[in-house]
């Protein structure tokens, strides 16, 4: 038997996706259909909240981490 899930067509930046495909194997890969290329990736359409609060928090982190190295 077939089973459908709906799904949310992610095209983003080769950098970007490498982040969202480290936040799917946190979350036991709950996250990401189908990574369909190196900018593309297919999300579970009930998880794309979600993804965008972690993304926002781990992209925070990767700013402020690069503030404090240039800093030096």
């Amino acid at each position: 038997m077939v089973k459908a899930v709906k799904g949310a067509l992610v095209e983003c930046d080769a950098s970007i996706k490498a982040i969202i495909v480290k936040i799917d194997k946190q979350r036991r890969n709950e996250i990401i259909i189908e990574d369909l290329d190196d900018e593309t990736v297919l999300v579970k359409t009930d998880k794309l909240e979600e993804l965008k609060r972690f993304l926002k928090e781990e992209l925070k982190d990767t700013v402020r981490e690069a503030e404090e190295s240039g800093s030096e």
